[in-house]
């Protein structure tokens, strides 16, 4: 298939359209509307839905009526949206519902302003709902993996029975590359035996719920799905490797950051600074024993972020503590260029006494 030049948020909608889904509930907000936009063109035209809520929480809670009729649906805002959705998205985790949720990123708290972020990855992957759970967490970096891994997200959503979150920013939301949209295999799925979508009485009703009155019944649906959560942690790990052979200092970073960090590192090393880049692409679970690994042999870690420097505490903890890890990021819709997180990295291989 030829490749096709689209925007970010274009392509997370023709890709959930090509991956089977019929249903999209959503509301507008920059800088994510464009999903909505070609959601409302292309819906209809393969039978499917789209919809305009009269709110956030009421497009959650309609995903969740799709979902549990087995379909796929998706929703997809930005920061402030993606909180006012949090309940719903508990329930979805609550009912072993599956489900797409894309966050274009904008910085906050509050309505904060209109520009790119990565402020919402302790939402994302620590308490996005309440009660003892997990969502996926994917992370893009490029217009291409916006597309591939929207189809990957409602194949693990079906595959665990469980919400999946494309965290994006507005950077790779707005910008503009080629996309090929068979780049990707789809995964084998099981049957949705559970949905809700009528039995002809051949067999007993299906019931989606996620209320007990039984606290040891609770306990032990919750303790089921930790060990689907274990199986995604051994099995579903994904990231991008760049230089990391010889480094001594290795760049975190996901989405446009890596991007960033990528021009910084080979910066870095045209001045003969030994520096890599790890990209976590599931920030879900996220790649401890790859970071590990690495701490085998680098000096110390950089975790650069559009945010005061949420994802730095899981940085320390993939590696043990055993190396330091040093942070540099902007936030507010700021986005640094290349040469600040060289210059970062100049400074942190004089204090390391790795250059003279």
């Amino acid at each position: 298939m030829a490749k096709v030049l689209m925007k970010g948020n274009e392509a997370i909608a023709e890709a959930a359209i090509n991956a089977g889904c019929l249903y999209y509930f959503g509301y507008p907000i920059t800088p994510q509307t464009e999903i909505s936009e070609y959601m409302a063109k292309r819906m209809p035209k393969v039978g499917g839905l789209c919809l305009q809520a009269e709110s956030e929480i009421a497009a959650i809670n309609m995903v969740l009526g799709a979902s549990s009729g087995g379909t796929r649906a998706m929703t997809s805002s930005s920061s402030p949206g993606i909180s006012l959705k949090s309940e719903g998205v508990s329930y979805l985790v609550g009912s072993d519902l599956p489900a797409v949720i894309v966050n274009v990123q904008r910085g906050g708290p509050g309505l904060g302003g209109i520009q790119p972020s990565q402020a919402d990855y302790y939402q994302a992957t620590k308490a996005y709902g309440h009660g003892d759970m997990h969502l996926i967490v994917l992370a893009p970096s490029t217009v291409q993996e916006m597309a591939s891994l929207t189809g990957e997200a409602f194949d693990l959503a079906d595959i665990y029975r469980t919400p999946v979150i494309l965290l994006a920013d507005g950077a790779i939301g707005q910008m503009m590359e080629p996309v090929d949209f068979s780049a990707r295999t789809p995964r084998e799925l099981p049957e949705k035996d559970w949905a809700t979508r009528g039995h002809g009485g051949s067999r007993k009703h299906n019931i989606i719920n996620s209320l007990y009155m039984n606290p040891e019944d609770l306990e032990r649906t919750v303790e089921e799905r930790y060990v689907r959560y274990r199986k995604i942690e051994a099995e579903e790990v994904k990231y991008d490797t760049f230089m990391t052979d010889d480094a001594d200092i290795v760049c975190v970073a996901f989405g446009i950051t890596a991007r960033i960090c990528h021009t910084a590192v080979t910066m870095a090393r045209a001045k003969g600074i030994k520096a890599g880049l790890i990209r976590p692409i599931t920030l879900w679970p996220f790649p401890n024993d790859a970071i590990n690994t690495l701490a085998d042999t680098a000096k110390a870690f950089l975790s650069v972020e559009l945010s005061m420097g949420q994802m730095v505490t899981d940085v320390k903890l993939a590696c043990g503590c055993r190396r330091p890890v040093d942070f540099y990021g902007r936030t507010g819709g700021v986005i640094p260029n290349p040469a600040d997180v060289a210059k970062k990295l100049e400074a942190m291989a004089s204090e390391l006494g790795l250059r003279s």
